[in-house]
């Protein structure tokens, strides 16, 4: 147990429960600093309980005060951080057919750790929540207004991610730049982009449910919606659809391999060359058209496990974007640093390591233990 006057340090823990991992992190509650990470791998772990027991002996050894969760899916009624209670669990429950690969696993995470500790506060931190504040366009769907009003709009997902580079990136940019019109390219085995204005979400790729935008390591990205309907046509159901457009699908689909873009990268098939080249072109033009929203372009950050590692990814979308004044310096986006754009670019581009943790930290700190109001001061006599 970490001490310190022979008094136990009291900890936040915050976790990212997914199908196929379970990501959490420790951190001091005074001052958030990290004291412990992990990725624990469910496969390894003997299955997703003997995983999640990780956390729940973390909880017991560790004097955890308060857990946060990140949770994908907040719906239209959830725009903050959220403690947890009955009702917000079972909301949470209802959206899970819009996450189906998340949300499930963040919602019983949350109910592990009720049933173990049920005096410890939860926190729930919202991936749709950081868009909340895009204009009604850039929200809604042409579609009837009935089915908008009943919640069927643009979400948009990776907002941790997203609200973390927006914090970050007055630390490496100047504060014109990081105030302006900057794309922020999250490239993982799930990918998306957003579009920020004074470092709030003006646009982002995703749409109602994960599966929107670019293409990534298992979904398809934006498809016309008449596959789907020729494909049920023709037999498939809507779990088999599910399975198509989120399992087999993206860099798996497209390669007929694996959605491990190194993998990929290493390979002289023509199937993997194909792959990345579609993932880079899908990606071009998502950035491309989120410029119609910013009015221009003055920054690109890419971040997530791809745009943080992969310098040929960054350089391959790039390249079609000079259009838009954009100049990669070679040396420096393969030496991974910083600002990785050439002294002349007109968009300047940077490579950001995201923290998603950490956020989440300070959400359930911000919630929890919310700083009281300055005092009034007395005016001078």
């Amino acid at each position: 147990m970490n001490q310190e006057n022979n008094k136990p340090v009291e900890t936040l823990l915050v976790v990212n429960a997914g199908s196929s991992s379970i990501k959490y992190g420790l951190y001091r509650a005074d001052d958030l600093t990290l004291i412990e990470r992990k990725n624990i791998e469910v496969k390894k772990a003997g299955g997703y309980d003997a995983a999640f027991q990780q956390i729940l002996d973390c909880i017991a050894d560790k004097n955890v005060t308060a857990v946060g969760h990140r949770v994908v899916h907040g719906g239209k009624d959830y725009a903050a951080p959220q403690k947890i209670d009955a009702k917000v669990l079972a909301d949470l429950e209802k959206l899970e057919p819009l996450a189906p690969l998340h949300q499930p696993h963040n919602v019983k995470g949350i109910r592990l750790i009720a049933a173990k500790y049920p005096q410890l506060p939860q926190v729930a931190s919202f991936d749709t929540a950081f868009h909340r504040t895009q204009a009604r366009l850039n929200q809604i769907y042409a579609l009837p207004r009935k089915l908008t009003d009943e919640g069927m709009i643009r979400y948009g997902f990776h907002g941790l991610s997203y609200e973390y580079i927006a914090g970050k990136l007055p630390e490496v940019a100047d504060a014109a730049t990081a105030k302006g019109r900057v794309i922020v390219a999250h490239l993982g085995n799930g990918s998306s982009m957003a579009a920020l204005k004074d470092g709030k979400s003006v646009a982002t790729t995703m749409g109602f449910t994960p599966l929107d935008g670019l293409m990534m390591g298992t979904r398809a990205g934006s498809t016309d919606p008449g596959i789907l309907l020729y494909l049920l046509e023709q037999g498939e159901t809507a779990q088999s659809l599910s399975d198509i457009f989120q399992k087999q699908s993206g860099l798996k689909g497209v390669s007929g391999m694996t959605e491990d873009l190194r993998t990929l990268l290493a390979s002289d098939k023509p199937e993997a060359k194909e792959a990345i080249d579609l993932f880079c072109l899908y990606a071009a033009r998502q950035a491309a058209s989120l410029t119609v929203d910013l009015g221009g372009v003055d920054a690109i950050v890419f971040t997530g496990g791809i745009g943080e590692n992969s310098e040929v990814i960054r350089e391959k979308i790039l390249s079609q974007l000079a259009h838009l004044g954009v100049k990669l310096d070679k040396t420096k986006n393969d030496a991974d640093q910083a600002a990785v754009h050439a002294q002349d670019s007109a968009v300047k581009v940077y490579v950001i390591n995201t923290d998603e943790e950490l956020m989440m930290a300070r959400h359930v700190k911000a919630t929890l233990y919310p700083k009281p109001p300055a005092p009034n001061k007395m005016p001078a006599p």
